[in-house]
């Protein structure tokens, strides 16, 4: 064999590496990324803000769960939305709106949840501040 069909196997390998990665790229769903990437960019300093002045008043709220019922205590009054995202489905996600009025403490029913591990997000205000806090917690 001589060196010029070395350089047209050579070339011809290359052209086919070259078009299969293209393929394999195309093929790829066009779903792969978050749609709101840059609108939650954008809110990140705002909840951090509300993240800080958690640790900042001490307001850290204290979440229980006892017999398929969650207990939230506040350290003031609040009023807000609590949030139970399940990592695994999106599609069971729940939202459920509190509001304590004079008291401190808020219970919701756990019983539309199924068991399992869970994300909890709460979003309050409380003396014109908003908080914002997260915990994981299981459901059984």
């Amino acid at each position: 064999m001589n060196w010029g069909k070395g350089i047209i196997i050579g070339m011809g390998l290359f052209m086919l590496f070259i078009i299969l990665m293209c393929v394999k790229m195309f093929a790829l769903p066009a779903d792969e990324y978050d749609h709101h990437y840059y609108e939650k960019g954008l809110n990140f300093d705002k909840d951090f803000d509300k993240e800080k002045q958690v640790v900042k008043d001490h307001a850290r709220p204290l979440i229980s769960i006892i017999e398929k019922q969650v207990s939230v205590t506040f350290a003031e009054p609040a009023k807000g939305n609590i949030k139970f995202i399940r990592p695994s489905s999106e599609a069971l996600d729940k939202t459920f709106q509190l509001n304590t009025d004079t008291g401190l403490v808020t219970q919701i029913s756990a019983r539309a949840l199924t068991e399992g591990r869970w994300r909890v997000v709460l979003e309050w205000q409380s003396n014109k501040k908003a908080y914002l806090y997260e915990q994981e917690v299981d459901i059984k």
